[in-house]
């Protein structure tokens, strides 16, 4: 049983040592420790077979329970940054399960912004971050199902006609990049870059031929086609945004009995 109990402790310490890489930003760190946290499982199952199979009747070792790394928003925030734009909590969850540990499904995210919003009303600014709502460029509301982080400039979290688009090469070519800086990639990473390279023009002609470097230069190519046209009008909303909406509006928008507020 010493041998059991000295792998416990040593999963545990993995364990508080990814939390600490993942709050860091140290992704390959991040990588290297959850190989290691693996084989050291692996080698804590190994042993606990031949402790029992030893011992009559058999004993049975609760395993530690795994669990979230970091609480669902800060899960959140990091997918959300990684990307850099807007995202739908589908999307926040599969960047989740591509790069990080930790259960976290849509549900989650359902009451998650209202619990935000009144924590803001609660106590303002009393978090460095919230996670927030994306607005609408006409009325300034909140943009249905889409999730930004409060600090992010006004005009990224500004949804206007053609943002959908530009969010969704922008958080291709931040994906792209990113896993063109890894040492080694997952399916689910693989995956999820396939989503976007699939619907970029000269990204890949499959998944198995698909890099990160030529989907991040297709996603640049067709970026700049749409780019200017956008943040054009994203910056004139953000602008009506700061001009007409108060702090709490500013972050999760103007609801339809504020609509006068925000001159619609």
């Amino acid at each position: 049983m010493e041998q059991v109990e000295a792998l416990d402790r040593r999963i545990q310490a993995l364990r508080t040592e990814v939390r600490r890489a993942l709050t860091g930003g140290d992704r390959e760190r991040v990588t290297s420790l959850r190989k290691q946290l693996r084989q050291a499982e692996r080698e804590w199952d190994a042993l606990l077979d031949e402790e029992l199979a030893d011992q009559t009747p058999p004993v049975t070792v609760p395993r530690p329970a795994p669990g979230p790394l970091l609480p669902v928003r800060e899960q959140v925030h990091q997918a959300l940054t990684l990307l850099g734009a807007p995202a739908a909590p589908k999307l926040v969850v599969a960047v989740h399960e591509a790069f990080a540990t930790g259960e976290l499904t849509p549900t989650k995210l359902t009451s998650l912004r209202r619990d935000e919003e009144r924590s803001f009303h609660s106590s303002p600014y009393a978090r460095p971050y919230y996670l927030c709502a994306a607005l609408t460029a006409d009325h300034l509301a909140p943009a249905r199902g889409l999730i930004a982080v409060s600090s992010w400039p006004m005009a990224t979290r500004i949804i206007g006609p053609l943002s959908p688009r530009v969010d969704f090469l922008t958080a291709a070519i931040r994906l792209a990049e990113h896993l063109d800086r890894l040492p080694e990639t997952g399916p689910n990473a693989q995956r999820l870059l396939w989503r976007f390279a699939a619907t970029i023009p000269g990204a890949a002609a499959s998944a198995n031929a698909m890099t990160p470097g030529a989907v991040a230069e297709a996603g640049r190519a067709e970026l700049s086609i749409h780019l200017d046209a956008d943040r054009s009008h994203r910056e004139a909303a953000a602008k009506r945004a700061i001009d007409q909406l108060n702090p709490a509006q500013q972050l999760f928008g103007a609801r339809l009995g504020d609509a006068a507020a925000t001159g619609s």
